[in-house]
């Protein structure tokens, strides 16, 4: 299995490999993955080993150098098929590379990567990316059931975190994902005296109020799923965190601003989602209404968090 990045990318794929172990539980499954984001499939059930590819080694005026021979290094692969999950040239000559006899990948490759495909698997009909993953699979041969299933680690606990509490990840490296700094203090203040965790990545200085506590780059990303795993409800922007968040947490609300949520929202059908003012649900889209600004915080109070909390005047 191909698939380097993003964070949120290697969630979506998580279902087809369950469904790739299932398919031929006496197999070996490797997976190849920058570094950055091998914590997530350390230890995994269903992985045999993973392959580590050191994107960062390869940069630079030397980085050819570096890169021909541990390339060349993938021929000596015992691999006998390869599939493409990440759809670029780059990633589909390395599968090329990797494997003895097949090579597998999405319809919509970019770059040329289909050049290097046996067969690929027609991602037209499907819209989003848990879904057009699957179907590399089911072209591999594997059966897909209806309700995927996912598996990350445990995580790593956080010390000092109150009982109860809202997780929220307001910050993501996309462009116009991200809350204000005013949107995230205004809502912390909105949610007292719920207690309201900030995890993530941001050069962000939060003003918060008595009842925030900003963990923004303190956490790995071990630790990063331990706080999901033990938030009471999670509210995070389009981001990988949100994914990791859909596939292991009952109450969670994915912010979109111009991302479609229909492709990269959270995948599983109790999620909430609020683009442009709308909320609504991926499985019951009968459930759409309208979500002013200043109702989120009551909103998030009654839904997620299962008590109504006032705003403050």
């Amino acid at each position: 299995m191909v698939k380097p990045s993003s964070l949120g990318d290697i969630v979506h794929t998580l279902p087809a490999l369950a469904a790739l172990r299932r398919q031929w539980p006496e197999s070996k499954i490797h997976w190849m993955v920058n570094p950055e984001w091998a914590p997530l499939l350390e230890n995994h059930p269903h992985l045999d080993g993973i392959l580590l590819f050191p994107r960062n080694q390869f940069r630079g005026v030397a980085g050819p150098a570096r890169f021909i021979p541990w390339a060349l290094s993938l021929r000596r692969a015992p691999f006998d098929l390869a599939l493409d999950f990440q759809g670029l040239f780059r990633s589909a000559l390395l599968a090329k590379l990797a494997s003895k006899q097949s090579v597998l990948g999405l319809s919509d490759a970019r770059e040329g990567g289909t050049l290097f495909y046996q067969k690929t698997a027609d991602t037209r009909p499907f819209c989003h990316s848990v879904d057009r993953y699957l179907a590399l699979a089911r072209l591999a041969g594997a059966q897909t059931p209806s309700d995927p299933e996912w598996i990350l680690p445990p995580g790593e606990p956080v010390p000092g975190l109150p009982e109860r509490f809202l997780l929220l990840h307001p910050f993501s490296r996309g462009k116009g994902k991200s809350m204000t700094q005013d949107q995230v203090e205004h809502l912390c203040a909105a949610l007292s005296p719920t207690p309201v965790v900030i995890a993530g990545r941001s050069e962000a200085r939060l003003n918060l109020p008595h009842n925030g506590l900003n963990l923004l780059n303190q956490t790995s990303i071990p630790q990063l799923i331990g706080l999901i795993r033990s938030a009471t409800a999670v509210v995070s922007v389009d981001s990988g965190p949100m994914h990791i968040a859909a596939a292991l947490h009952p109450r969670l609300l994915a912010l979109h601003t111009w991302s479609d949520p229909q492709k990269v929202g959270p995948y599983p059908p109790t999620a909430w989602v609020l683009k442009d003012g709308l909320l609504f649900q991926r499985g019951t889209p009968h459930l759409i209404r309208t979500l002013p600004p200043d109702h989120l915080a009551e909103f998030i109070g009654n839904e997620l968090l299962g008590e109504v909390t006032p705003s403050p005047k």
